[in-house]
C-alpha cells in the first residue's frame, strides 16, 4: 500500500493524547504527537432561587485548542497531509448547539452534583425495567438520559428552535468540520438508544420530554462523516482531511484493539480512570440477571460490549491529588507502586464502586469511613491506603467476571488488560492472582490503536478490522502474567465478598 497517515484524537477524563499512525507497505508505526492534562473545573454560583451551588464544568475550548496544537505540531514535524482524523472521548457529557452554531453554555462535567439524584427522577417518568429492555444500559448518574432530563426540568427555556444536542466527542467533529452526528458506540451509552434497532428510542425521548429532532444523527463506526473546513485547513496549512466516526466512546476504541481469537472466553479490562470490565458478544443480553448485576450492553465495532463500569485508578488519582495539596509536590507513579509493594497485604478492603468514592471532598477520609463502617482496620499510612485500593480493585475484577460469565454462560480463560492501567505490573499481578487467570497486558495505548484501526477501515486501507489489527499489533509489546498465589487470594476473596454484602444489606 502507499503511505497513509492517520491522526487519532484520544481525550480522556484526566488528559488528552494525540497520535500519528502510519501505514506503509505491510508495516505500521504510531507516534505520540501531543499530550496534556486537564480536568473538571469547579465554580460556586448563585441560581435563580438565590442558592449558591457547586458546579463542575469542562473547558471545551481548551480541549479544542490542544487539538489544534497537536495538528500544528504534526504539520511541523511529520507531514503536511493527513488521510483522516478520528476523535474519541469518555462516554458522557455534551452541550446543545443552536442553529447559529453557538453553544448555549458551558459543558457540565459528569461528576457535577446536579446529577446525584437524577436516577430516581428518571425512574419516576419511565419504568426502569422498560429502560433496560430497550437500551440494555444500566443506571449511572452521568448517563445522558439523566443529563437531558435535568436540563429539560431546569433549563428548558434555553432549548431554542433548531438546536441540536452534541455529545462530547461529536463537539470536536463539529469544531473541525461542522458535523452534527454521533457514532453508535457512543449513542448506545446514553441510555436513550434502542440497542437492537441502533436508533434513538422515541418512547424514551418522549418520556423525558426530549424532541427527537434535537438529537444528532446516529452513524456507524467507520463512516466518513465529513472533512475539515477549508478555512481551518488553510490556517493549519494542512489538507482537508476526512473526518471518520470511530468508536468515539473511548472504551469502544480500546476494546476494538483486542484480538478476537478467544471471543467470549476473554475478559477484557480497559484500565484507566474507570475500569471497564466485560466481554465482546454478538447480540445484547437484557435478561433479569443482566439487569440485576447492572451489566451494560454498549455498542461496539460490529459487536456488543457486555460490561460493567467499575471504578479504576480514579481513587488513587484522588489520593495522589490530595497528597500533592498537602505536600506541595506530586508523588510519582513509580513511588506509588513501590509503596504498595512494601505495605502489609490484605489489611482491609473497600468496594471501589461504593457511592462514597464517586466524588468525595477527601478520598482518604472516604476510605477510612468505609473501613470504619464495615468494622475493619483503618489504613495506618499512605502505603496501606494504596494497597487497600489496588487489592480491592483486583478482587472486584474477579467478582465482575463471575457475574458477566454467569450471565453469558461462558467462563473466562484469560484476562486481557488494555489502556494506561496495563503499565501497572503490580496491579496486573494482583489481577492474575485474584482471578486465577493469566493476564495479557497491552497495548498501552489501546484506545488510539482502536481509533486508528477503525479509521483505516473507514478510509478503505483495510477491508476489515481483523486485517488492520494483524498489521498494527505487531508494533507493540504485549506482556503476560501468570497467577502465582491464587489460593491465598481466593481465601481473601471470600472476606471481600462478605464485606460487600454487609454494605449492601445496610444500604437496602
Amino acid at each position: 500500500m502507499a503511505v497513509a497517515r492517520i491522526f487519532a484524537v484520544d481525550l480522556g477524563a484526566s488528559g488528552g493524547k494525540f497520535f500519528s499512525g502510519v501505514f506503509e507497505k505491510d508495516s505500521f508505526s504510531m507516534d505520540e504527537v501531543h499530550r496534556f492534562e486537564h480536568g473538571g473545573i469547579t465554580f460556586f454560583l448563585r441560581d435563580r432561587e438565590n442558592r449558591v451551588t457547586e458546579r463542575t464544568y469542562w473547558d471545551d475550548t481548551w480541549l479544542y485548542e490542544n487539538i489544534l496544537r497537536g495538528l500544528r505540531r504534526y504539520r511541523r514535524e511529520i507531514a503536511d497531509r493527513i488521510e483522516s482524523i478520528g476523535v474519541d472521548t469518555w462516554g458522557s457529557d455534551g452541550q446543545f448547539v443552536t442553529a447559529d452554531g453557538d453553544l448555549i453554555g458551558r459543558v457540565y462535567c459528569y461528576r457535577d452534583h446536579r446529577l446525584d439524584r437524577m436516577i430516581d427522577e428518571l425512574k419516576k417518568v419511565v419504568d426502569p425495567v422498560r429502560v433496560y429492555e430497550i437500551t440494555g444500559i444500566h443506571f449511572q448518574p452521568f448517563n445522558i438520559s439523566n443529563q437531558l432530563l435535568w436540563f429539560l426540568q431546569n433549563r428548558r427555556e434555553l432549548l431554542l428552535p433548531g438546536s441540536t444536542f452534541i455529545p462530547m466527542p461529536s463537539l470536536f467533529y463539529y469544531y473541525l468540520g461542522m458535523v452534527r452526528m454521533v457514532d453508535s458506540s457512543w449513542a448506545s451509552v446514553t441510555q436513550l438508544m434502542d440497542a437492537r434497532k441502533r436508533r434513538w428510542s422515541p418512547e424514551l425521548l418522549q418520556a423525558i420530554g426530549m424532541p427527537e429532532d434535537a438529537m444528532p444523527e446516529i452513524v456507524e463506526p467507520g463512516s466518513v462523516v465529513g472533512e475539515m473546513t477549508g478555512q481551518l485547513a488553510e490556517s493549519l496549512r494542512l489538507n482537508r482531511a476526512k473526518l471518520v466516526a470511530v468508536g468515539s466512546h473511548d472504551t469502544a476504541s480500546a476494546f476494538a484493539a483486542v484480538p478476537e481469537e478467544l471471543g467470549e472466553e476473554a475478559l477484557i479490562i480497559s484500565s484507566g480512570t474507570w475500569s471497564l470490565v466485560g466481554k465482546l458478544i454478538p447480540q445484547p443480553i437484557t435478561s433479569a440477571d443482566a439487569m440485576a448485576f447492572n451489566i451494560s450492553n454498549e455498542g461496539g465495532i460490529g459487536n456488543i460490549r457486555f460490561l460493567k463500569n467499575c471504578m479504576g485508578t480514579w481513587i488513587v488519582q484522588e489520593l495522589r491529588r490530595l497528597w500533592k495539596q498537602r505536600d506541595g509536590q506530586e508523588m510519582g507513579w513509580d513511588e506509588i507502586t513501590g509503596l504498595v509493594a512494601q505495605a502489609e497485604p490484605f489489611g482491609s478492603f473497600i468496594d471501589p464502586d461504593d457511592s462514597g468514592f464517586y466524588n468525595p471532598p477527601d478520598m482518604e477520609k472516604a476510605i477510612a469511613s468505609f473501613c470504619k463502617k464495615t468494622g475493619q482496620a483503618i489504613p495506618k499510612n499512605r502505603a496501606t491506603y494504596l494497597r487497600v485500593v489496588y487489592e480491592s480493585l483486583a478482587l472486584k475484577y474477579r467478582l465482575v467476571d463471575e457475574q458477566i460469565s454467569g450471565v453469558c454462560g461462558t467462563p473466562s480463560r484469560v484476562v486481557h488488560i488494555v489502556g494506561g492501567g496495563c503499565k501497572n505490573e503490580l496491579l496486573n499481578r494482583f489481577t492474575a492472582d485474584a482471578t486465577g487467570l493469566p493476564v495479557v497486558a497491552g497495548p498501552e495505548e489501546a484506545t488510539a490503536v482502536g481509533n486508528i484501526a477503525v479509521q483505516a477501515l473507514g478510509t478503505g486501507i483495510f477491508p476489515d478490522l481483523g486485517s488492520a489489527l494483524s498489521v498494527m499489533l505487531s508494533a507493540f509489546t504485549i506482556r503476560r502474567f501468570e497467577p502465582e498465589k491464587p489460593q491465598t487470594w481466593t481465601q481473601q476473596y471470600d472476606k471481600f465478598r462478605k464485606i460487600l454484602q454487609s454494605t449492601q444489606s445496610t444500604t437496602h
